[in-house]
């Protein structure tokens, strides 16, 4: 894949840390798997390096692009695809749903800022319903937590919040110097495919967020002392769950149950 030479200098504000490693490029295209007819949307195509694979794969291609000084040059370097379009914006108010109007699930692609990664995948979460799959380039650490099973010191609000809505898989890590500048932290390669019918429904989606968010409010204490005020210790002990256990042991499932149970008293 060509690359072109390094003509923009990655601003800071914006997070930008530009994917330049052939190698790796070729490995995310692959792992995508693009095909003619899919609805690709790329977030933060930067100097794109992975918009040549996947208008290649496709000759179809939206992108939303924040800095301004970008623009142009993603124009001259793409004006050859009648289908390639470019939303100047942030992807955090961009409105995926509306995009999608009456096609095809989108297929969403990114390069995520660390700076952002956690907010803007809440609100694709949000917008579940008009996507088909999601591959992002996140720092490690969050791939960690998105992909985390209960017990371990990465499950949390993230992990179970992403885990409600998507099946998560960690594809392969990505090392620093695959970008211009080199970011200080490790990268990694994670897959979200929202799930077509939830595996544990909650009663009332708000009300599981708010559990979640309080259960893990302080980690290191119980769930007696973290839910004080919204479940009591015996409610816990009736529902199976033991009011000493630490938010990290328990699974989704148990998290839908405590929702439903509060969810069901207060109406």
């Amino acid at each position: 894949m060509s690359q072109q030479p390094l003509t923009h200098r990655a601003r800071k504000r914006f997070g930008q840390n530009f994917l330049n490693d052939p190698g790796v490029i070729s490995r995310i295209i692959k792992s995508i798997r693009p095909r003619e007819g899919d609805r690709l949307v790329e977030i933060g195509p930067g100097q794109g390096a992975l918009t040549e694979g996947l208008l290649d794969a496709t000759g179809k291609l939206d992108v939303i692009e924040l800095d301004r000084d970008l623009i142009p040059r993603l124009r001259t370097q793409f004006f050859n695809y009648p289908d390639f379009h470019i939303f100047e914006g942030d992807a955090l108010a961009f409105d995926f749903t509306a995009l999608k109007g009456e096609g095809e699930p989108l297929r969403v692609v990114g390069n995520l800022p660390y700076n952002i990664s956690t907010p803007l995948i809440f609100h694709l979460l949000e917008a579940k319903d008009a996507i088909l799959d999601m591959h992002f380039m996140l720092q490690k650490e969050v791939v960690e937590r998105l992909s985390a099973e209960p017990g371990s010191g990465q499950w949390g609000r993230l992990s179970i919040m992403a885990q409600y809505r998507c099946q998560v898989m960690s594809l392969f890590d990505v090392p620093p110097e695959a970008f211009t500048p080199s970011p200080k932290v490790d990268s990694a390669i994670v897959r979200l495919i929202p799930h077509r019918e939830l595996p544990h429904p909650a009663d009332d989606e708000q009300v599981l967020a708010e559990v979640v968010r309080q259960s893990f409010g302080q980690r290191r204490k119980t769930l007696r002392n973290n839910l004080k005020g919204v479940i009591d210790a015996d409610t816990l002990e009736s529902l199976g769950i033991s009011p000493s256990r630490r938010p990290e042991t328990l699974t989704l499932s148990e998290y839908v149950s405590l929702a439903n149970h509060i969810a069901k008293e207060r109406s």
